[in-house]
């Protein structure tokens, strides 16, 4: 045992077997999604979440800062990613008129169209990835899990 490790709770062989199959399913569903949103449509699957979140907010358009919590990216990729949907013609940048340091980024008429185009491929292959695999009570049950899981449920995230 090395310095810092006192009082420790190991995973037991149980646990540490569901840690690991959780990461490697998770990291599996989003690069096979992934890859099959580049294929398909030309955009990432944080792209196609960033043109999702845009598409749903009031007005097709978000602060910057706050889409970057929305899509769970850190600032600086959010900046690459909305650069590079800028260069395609799907997002536009406009400064915010009540923040002189903020912007928002702006849903155009094309990034919608390529939202629409790539989503009905998009959730065949989620539903085949993961809801077609599961009964209805497993559904439900994965859904009560990942709440617990998510951060800001007041369990100490």
């Amino acid at each position: 045992m090395t310095a810092g490790e006192e009082g420790v709770r190991w995973l037991d062989a149980e646990e540490q077997s569901v840690w690991r199959s959780l990461l490697r399913a998770q990291s599996r569903i989003e690069e096979e999604l992934d890859r099959d949103l580049q294929a398909r449509s030309g955009v990432s699957l944080v792209e196609f979440g960033i043109l999702v979140a845009l598409s749903e907010a009031p007005g097709m358009r978000m602060r910057m800062r706050v889409l970057a919590d929305s899509v769970i990216v850190s600032k600086s990729r959010l900046s690459h990613q909305i650069t590079r949907l800028e260069r395609a013609g799907y997002v536009r940048r406009e400064p915010c008129e009540e923040d002189r340091r903020g912007f928002w980024a702006i849903l155009t008429d094309q990034g919608l169209k390529v939202l629409r185009e790539a989503a009905g491929g998009h959730v065949t292959r989620v539903r085949e990835r993961v809801f077609d695999r599961l009964t209805r009570e497993q559904v439900r049950q994965l859904g009560a899990v990942m709440r617990l899981l998510e951060p800001g449920d007041g369990a100490g995230g």
